[in-house]
């Protein structure tokens, strides 16, 4: 009994499911609100456009051109085209030059930082600002609001610049070098630390002298770092100059500023002009005697003075003074006494005869310290 209701419901559900099937397809085929027939378009209602908010960025593209300018200094407003896919939009641009064409202003810059100057050919040698035409442009357009631009011709240097005439050339290292013995090293064959203290002390004492090159004339007959001595503390001259160690020279300098000099003022009331020497450098033995030992002069270490002038014009002469020669003999016994003070051996008239008419001075050495002042 069951079987049969199930069967009398399936066909019922089926007849029912053709009915609606056969309803359809009468429908279709009317064109009332059904289906399309097989090649027919369907229509299309144009919508409204939709207006989107777009930021719009300041571009320029500036181009000469005579018929259209804007004046510098001032911006301007532009509308950019508009369209279905592209929406009216003002721009701003930035203010331009006397000359400067605006029709070509546009809006289509790219994203990001829009301030900041578009470049192209980028990578290529010729790299430009974007919508800026090149000089060759400008120069072709001729119009006469149009700039005239020269390219500058690169400057061309010459290698080697030309002498100049009537100025020879200059080498550095064929310029001759003036060797200075105070400024080298004793290693490096400068003068020793004693002879340059020693020329020290002449400077302090206002001596005028020169360095002269070593002097070496055989065994006993040299001076390794000489002096020529012109001048003395006082502008007191040295006649004939005076060719000298630097300890002689230190020692006679300081016997004339400090003992002759003011027993002459003393006595004279006059200062010393000038003295004169009578033998300084000289190669040969003690008083020139053959097989003597071999001189201080040999050796630059000793002086020999002949004659004293004073300012006065008053010249006195070193010998054995006479009876009433108070002052002379006075003068000639006190610097003669006071000379052993700076030298070892001091000899003068009356010492033999060899020396009866000058004074000698030296710095001899001795084993035990004896000066020999006679």
């Amino acid at each position: 009994m069951l079987y049969c209701v199930s069967g009398l419901r399936r066909r019922r559900l089926i007849s029912v499911s053709l009915a609606l099937m056969s309803a359809g397809l009468v429908a279709g085929c009317s064109g009332e609100g059904g289906l399309v027939p097989p090649g027919e378009v369907l229509e299309l209602t144009q919508s409204a456009p939709v207006m989107r908010a777009e930021a719009a960025a300041p571009v320029i593209s500036p181009v000469l051109s005579s018929n259209r300018s804007v004046s510098s200094g001032s911006a301007f407003m532009s509308t950019a085209p508009s369209g279905p896919d592209m929406p009216a939009q003002n721009v701003l641009a930035y203010p331009v030059g006397d000359g400067v064409d605006v029709s070509g202003v546009t809006s289509a810059l790219p994203e990001g930082r829009v301030s900041q100057p578009v470049v192209t050919g980028i990578g290529t040698d010729q790299p430009q600002l974007a919508g800026v035409p090149s000089y060759q442009e400008l120069e072709a357009a001729g119009t006469p609001d149009s700039v005239s631009i020269t390219p500058v011709e690169p400057v061309t240097v010459e290698s080697e610049p030309e002498p100049i005439e009537g100025k020879p050339r200059l080498f550095a290292g064929l310029l001759p070098r003036i060797s200075n013995p105070l400024a080298k090293p004793e290693w490096a064959g400068g003068m020793p630390a004693a002879e340059k203290a020693c020329r020290q002390r002449l400077k302090r004492l206002g001596v005028t002298y020169r360095d002269l090159p070593a002097i070496n004339n055989g065994p006993g007959c040299s001076i390794p770092h000489p002096v020529e001595v012109t001048r003395l503390s006082g502008g007191i001259e040295i006649k004939p100059a005076a060719k000298l160690n630097c300890q002689i020279t230190d020692a006679f300098a300081q016997w004339v500023k400090n003992e002759l000099a003011p027993a002459a003022r003393v006595r004279y009331v006059s200062g010393v002009k000038s003295i004169h020497q009578m033998s300084s450098y000289s190669c040969r033995t003690m008083n020139s005697k053959r097989g003597a030992p071999m001189s201080e002069h040999a050796s630059g270490n000793a002086i020999d003075i002949g004659k004293i002038t004073l300012n006065n014009g008053k010249a006195i002469k070193v010998r054995q003074p006479g009876l009433f020669a108070f002052r002379e003999k006075s003068l000639l016994n006190t610097v003669r006494a006071d000379s052993c003070k700076y030298f070892t051996t001091v000899l003068g008239p009356g010492s033999d005869v060899h020396h009866k008419d000058h004074f000698h001075f030296d710095l001899r050495t001795r084993k035990s310290s004896y000066r020999h002042c006679d």
